[in-house]
């Protein structure tokens, strides 16, 4: 029986990239990561994706995935409830300067979100042929995520930074502000970092990359208000390399399966 590291402490799916996220008790991880994360994406009308670097508000969006059904709410709005298209009309859409075809997802959602984050904006979704290669060591597949099938972190480096930052500004630091797929207990900070094959539920991961950090974990996840600098100026006092500011760790799927919360994270042989 292969060594087990760590143990599954929460699962997060982010149903529309840059938006808040859906905690489950259980996942089918798909060779793009878990089921349904970022299967959607918001973009201006020229087809241009947007985040939280530019637009904070997205974390103010709470989306709801339920089979094909996706549901978008936030605090003193109505929700808006859509059937996601898995055919329909096609656009072109730039993601990190490449273009990728995605399919629109029509003109309810585009006016709801449109008023909630106060610019035009469009909610496209990944084709049945999306195929979008990700980097690092062992290249994968992923949605609309910035890089990387899954992130992961442990909960112990989640703690620390989060004593660290108190110590020098008196205020800690809330663990979503990271947006992890896969919370990790039972093992050392960073032991996300160090790690090559494991299995995961079971599915059968491989380390891709440390996850370099943005200023979108200065964004208040509640609120969308930027609050930094911090966590970025904490982290940089220690886990400052030369790609930047790193915690938490990418991973690529190898082999589909099924994980649930307080299943075994074990290292694959």
């Amino acid at each position: 029986m292969p060594e087990a590291v760590a143990r599954v402490a929460s699962l997060t799916v982010f149903p529309v990239k840059g938006c808040a996220g859906m905690t489950v008790d259980r996942r089918e991880v798909t060779t793009t990561g878990l089921a349904g994360d970022r299967q959607f994406m918001v973009v201006a009308p020229d087809g241009r994706f947007k985040t939280q670097r530019r637009h904070p508000l997205l974390a103010t969006i709470r989306p709801h995935l339920d089979g094909s059904t996706l549901t978008l709410s936030a605090d003193g709005r109505e929700s808006c409830t859509i059937e996601a298209a898995d055919d329909g009309p096609r656009c072109q859409v730039e993601i990190f300067g490449k273009e990728h075809p995605a399919l629109d997802q029509g003109d309810e959602a585009a006016t709801w979100l449109s008023d909630v984050l106060g610019v035009e904006s469009r909610l496209v979704g990944v084709t049945p042929e999306h195929h979008r290669p990700t980097d690092g060591l062992v290249p994968g597949l992923s949605g609309w995520a910035d890089s990387g099938s899954l992130l992961l972190l442990s909960r112990a480096a989640a703690d620390d930074l989060s004593d660290r930052a108190a110590e020098r500004t008196g205020e800690p630091v809330p663990l979503e502000r990271f947006r992890a797929n896969v919370v990790l207990t039972g093992c050392p900070a960073h032991a996300e970092d160090h790690l090559d094959r494991v299995l995961l539920g079971s599915a059968r991961l491989a380390f891709a990359k440390q996850a370099v950090r943005c200023a979108v974990v200065t964004v208040d996840q509640q609120t969308g208000a930027r609050v930094g600098p911090e966590p970025l100026e904490t982290l940089a006092t220690y886990r400052l390399e030369d790609k930047g500011v790193v915690f938490g760790a990418k991973y690529t799927v190898l082999e589909p399966g099924e994980v649930a919360v307080g299943d075994e994270l074990r290292v694959a042989v």
